[in-house]
């Protein structure tokens, strides 16, 4: 596009004046108003509010600066779509060379860095620079470090079409604006700004865990852990809190180079804050009315002053990159949810040493929930309940969050809540509530402290079963109650109100066990329990623990909110053992197969409702399939509780880490239908909600597997679902591949000996590949079966062994031909298979390795062979059983069908059927499908009448149909010249075409159908 009219016009006018411009009179507020708000203005931002939308749907916030000293404490503009910040707007008066000023850079760095946003700008209108925020600021960087673009007035006709590609809000909304992020790639190993502050809050944490454990020999494991996060809590609050102009700015950084820094300095500002706070983090005396018992601990240790200098340093300019004012609340909950997953241990010579914790290191990490998934369940629980309601009517409202980790669900609730009260306030015409609110130096409303704190204790609770995370929550609703002030205004509030700033939350959040009640004692079982299992049962007993929640008339809250913790139960049984025999006992989603911990939190979290109470989590969604998902399908079937489903597919929500997951949300009173969405494009559904669509019947709920279909085809794959045959019904086994995690294994270095634990073989492996070779199996990767083929290599062999007592012997198959047990050698390409071996082995090219297989007989049986994943339906023949596979599945027919396998075979390799697995396939990334046996065993199969002559010619048409197919297979793959190759290829798909026709007959699809099926393949 050409540059507007009002660009042109402002380009002229500052070339004409510029000298004035350039003159240090003409300050920042004039070209602000003058330059730098019209030019935005043509960018489609509403940098005036014109539209008058509430304050956290504005998309410009002017921020308030805070002058502490020389610096500006907040940037100029925020430019923000849907309430989510996109990037920054630094201003300077143009007499400030932004060519080359280094400080004005890292200024609108670093507020972009910490903020965690990709852009920020630096303009004076004069000059336009562009600075990609992710990487890290440093006071010595030259201006043009990180700037990816730097363009001066003059240039704004000729190049507006590249600024507005960025920075037109339209851009940003049809996806310019991040695509233009993507393309600048940085530097693996850059750190982000909550990497960065995590590596920080560890170093600190390991330095004073070392520190204390060393001066304070006394301290137990547990005094430690406490300690170590308490100090740390209260430093990192005091610092937000000078950032944001609540404390005196430069405190902490005052008492550096004092001495005895922790009992002279910082132990009497603790008890200042305790004095103006009032909250748990600052409880050192018994007072009268608090929830919690005050810290009798950690004001009586000794720590080293090196130790805190260091750690003070890191938080103040130059050292510190961070601008703790700008810093958002996930940010500082994204940190503490990973530090968290870390604990100190004291060795036996009262060493600290800070590991992982086991439930962290089996899940694979800590994944924390990105803000606008918190958002969307937030407003789809409690907004549902707010909707259409006054604050009077509201007052008995509780929600909660049982696994509330960091405290990201209760953050987001506090907030909803927050501009909720405040809005209705100013609609409201009561003086009464007209008090509850107050207009802040810039004009916009804001409740009172007051308020806040009494919106907090009234509807927020939470339970976590680790007292850090406990701590950690109750840290981060504390600084959200002290947003937007300083430290006139809370004093101003503290004298009218006669009360400290914070309120103590003992009472709201707690440490406990959410899924055990205090029934786990019950008989003898507490005396046999040690004590450091009973801290680490750690039982919880809701009724007891939040008696204003469930001795009311409506027992229960009203809304459980929240990210389920998910790990396998087989993980959890080497850590807590006795836990899990007791959710088998208490609980039915407990009580089948391996289930995943987090369908028992969703059994509990419903429990705890209310009768009109709503639950809404971010989960897997393979409990949809699983079979260990039964026991919670059952429940939910039974009561018809679910309301909503919104389904990410292969979509990944949170980053480097491999789940699916979905929002579930339930009622506790029955739903009569429920709105199922399917999200195809992750990025446009933040922005405005785009899904597909529909309302499904609760009465398709059912203990079975889930397969809700929508929109179009929908139809189509209900009748298909209705047919009475699966492959289940006509396969004697659907058998898996040999899995080193399934089966004995044993490994060995080629050049060795046989070993140890196959005893009475010592013969070397030389010595024995002639006798081998008589007895070997062709061995399949699942990568190496393709339709109606294998790509077999012939590198890879398998040879069977017979286990007797502890000898290894070679069998063949007796006289009635009944195959013995075997053990498989096979050559092992791919070291990733070796998983959990020892890291100096895998360095070798070549292993061979032992595997007794459960599967033995399907491995020399006639079977249709599919890999466990693919992008589309990959089925072949093994018409001999020659093939032992790996990553797949095999799939023998019953003796007693009529059925041709190769029938089946071309049923499975259709169109139809692969268009109805991939509705109840789980996707993953890259289009690909999971064809694991809880699918495949669910295809329809068409059952053929052999009694009608019409229907036995179908099946022979089409056994004669895949013959061809794979016999043409055969010869493509022989195939030496590019015709013969060509060739064979069309006739290929000339056949293929030719068997889904036959099957389009088969299942009776009418010509839409037809249509559907092919669009979707």
């Amino acid at each position: 596009m050409s540059a507007p009219d009002k660009i042109l016009e402002l380009v002229e006018r500052f070339r004409d004046h510029q000298d004035a411009y350039r003159s240090g009179h003409y300050n920042e507020t004039q070209v602000r108003r003058d330059f730098i708000d019209p030019m935005f203005r043509e960018l489609g931002w509403d940098v005036d509010n014109r539209e008058g939308y509430a304050e956290q749907y504005r998309e410009v916030i002017h921020e308030d600066a805070i002058k502490i000293g020389k610096t500006t404490k907040a940037p100029d503009y925020c430019f923000r779509i849907g309430g989510q910040r996109k990037f920054f707007v630094e201003a300077k008066k143009p007499s400030v060379n932004l060519d080359h000023d280094m400080a004005a850079a890292f200024q609108v760095r670093r507020y972009a860095w910490t903020a965690k946003l990709s852009l920020s700008v630096l303009t004076d209108f004069e000059e336009f620079a562009v600075y990609d925020a992710r990487i890290r600021p440093s006071k010595t960087d030259k201006a043009a470090k990180a700037r990816t673009l730097y363009l001066t007035f003059d240039q704004y006709p000729e190049k507006w079409d590249e600024i507005a590609g960025i920075f037109h809000k339209k851009s940003i909304l049809k996806g310019s604006f991040d695509r233009y992020v993507e393309d600048k790639k940085i530097k693996k190993g850059t750190a982000t700004v909550d990497d960065s502050f995590l590596e920080d809050m560890e170093s600190w944490r390991d330095a004073l865990a070392r520190n204390l454990a060393l001066r304070n020999p006394g301290l137990s494991q547990r005094e430690l852990n406490f300690a170590v996060q308490r100090i740390i809590d209260r430093i990192v609050f005091l610092r937000i809190c000078e950032d944001r102009g609540i404390e005196p700015y430069g405190q902490l950084q005052l008492i550096q180079k004092k001495k005895d820094i922790y009992r002279k300095e910082l132990i009497p500002i603790f008890h200042r804050a305790d004095q103006k706070y009032n909250s748990g983090l600052f409880h050192f005396a018994d007072e009268r009315g608090r929830p919690t018992e005050p810290d009798k601990l950690t004001l009586d240790l000794s720590l080293d002053d090196k130790t805190l200098q260091a750690m003070l340093g890191r938080l103040y300019y130059p050292e510190s990159p961070y601008e703790f004012s700008v810093m958002p609340a996930e940010i500082l909950g994204h940190v503490y949810e990973r530090f968290l997953g870390s604990v100190i241990r004291l060795t036996g010579n009262h060493r600290a040493k800070v590991e992982q914790k086991p439930e962290v290191r089996k899940a694979g990490g800590v994944y924390y929930t990105p803000s606008y998934i918190v958002d969307t369940i937030v407003k789809q629980t409690v907004g549902k309940l707010l909707h259409g309601k006054k604050p009077k009517d509201v007052e008995a409202l509780k929600l909660c969050d049982i696994s509330c980790g960091s405290g990201s669900f209760l953050i987001g609730a506090y907030q909803f809540l927050l501009d909720w009260y405040r809005d209705s306030y100013l609609q409201s015409k009561s003086k009464k509530d007209k008090k509850l609110i107050v207009q802040d130096m810039s004009g916009e409303w804001r409740l009172t402290t007051d308020e806040r704190k009494r919106i907090l204790l009234a509807h927020i609770y939470g339970v976590d079963i680790d007292p850090q995370a406990v701590e950690t929550t109750k840290l981060s609703l504390l600084l959200k109650v002290l947003e937007g002030e300083n430290e006139e205004s809370l004093k101003k509030q503290m004298e009218l109100f006669k009360t400290r700033a914070l309120p103590d939350l003992g009472e709201n959040i707690k440490c406990g066990n959410s899924l055990i009640g205090t029934d786990f004692y019950q008989g003898e079982q507490l005396e046999l329990l040690d004590e450091e299992t009973q801290y680490r049962v750690n039982a919880f007993d809701w009724h007891d623990e939040f008696p204003d929640v469930f001795k009311r008339r409506n027992p229960g809250f009203d809304a459980i909110i929240g990210n389920p913790p998910y790990i396998r139960i087989q993980n959890i049984k080497e850590w807590a053992p006795i836990e899990v025999e007791f959710y088998k006992k208490r609980y039915e989603s407990a009580q089948k197969g391996n289930y995943d911990i987090y369908v028992v939190f969703s059994e509990k979290g419903l429990s705890l409702l209310n009768e009109q109470g709503l639950l809404g989590y971010i989960m897997p969604h393979k409990f949809f399939n699983a079979k260990y998902g039964v026991g919670i399908r059952n429940i939910i079937a039974q009561g018809k509780h679910l309301s909503q489903v919104v389904h990410f597919g292969d979509k990944q929500v949170f980053h480097d880490a491999t789940t699916y997951t979905c929002l579930f949300f339930m009622g506790r009173t029955a739903q009569k239908t429920f709105t199922m969405q399917k999200v195809d494009d992750l990025d446009q559904w933040q922005i405005d909600g785009t899904c597909r669509s529909g309302e499904v019947p609760t009465d398709k709920l059912t203990p079975s597997e889930w397969n809700f279909v929508i929109g179009k085809g929908a139809g189509l794959f209900d009748r298909l679902s209705e047919m009475p045959v699966k492959l289940g019904d006509v396969a004697a086994k659907i058998a898996q591949g040999i899995r080193t995690s399934k089966n004995e294994v044993y490994v060995l270095d080629m050049k060795k000996e046989l070993p140890e634990t196959i005893q009475g073989y010592s013969k070397q492996l030389n010595d024995i590949v002639e006798i081998e070779r008589a007895l070997c199996s062709l061995f399949l990767q699942g990568r190496e079966i393709k339709p109606y083929r294998v790509l077999h290599s012939g590198k890879t062999v398998v040879i069977p062994y017979r286990l007797s007592g502890s000898k290894a012997s070679f069998i063949q198959e007796d006289e009635l031909g009944h195959s013995y047990p075997l053990l498989y050698r096979y050559l092992f390409k791919n070291k990733s298979v070796l998983e959990g071996r020892e890291k100096g082995r895998m360095r070798c090219p070549e292993w061979y390795a032992y595997i007794y297989p459960k599967n033995i007989e399907v491995m020399k049986s006639p079977k249709i062979l599919v890999p466990d994943i693919a992008d589309k339906a990959a089925f072949t023949l093994d018409e001999n059983g020659d093939y032992a596979f790996t990553s797949g599945y095999g799939i023998v027919l019953k003796e007693n069908t009529e059925l041709d396998m190769k029938y089946v075979l071309g049923l499975l390799n259709s169109k139809v059927l692969d268009f109805f697995l991939k509705k109840i396939s789980t996707t993953l990334r890259g289009g690909f499908f999971r064809y694991f046996t809880q699918y495949i065993s669910q295809l329809p199969i068409r059952p053929i009448d052999f009694n009608d002559p019409a229907d036995k010619a179908r099946h022979d048409k089409m056994v004669s149909l895949v013959q061809t197919m794979l016999d043409l297979n055969k010869r493509l793959q022989a195939a030496r010249t590019h015709d013969e190759t060509k060739l064979l290829q069309r006739r290929i798909t000339a056949t293929d075409r030719a068997i889904d026709t036959l099957v389009y007959e088969l299942y009776g699809l009418t010509a839409e159908e037809t249509a559907l099926v092919e669009g979707s393949a």
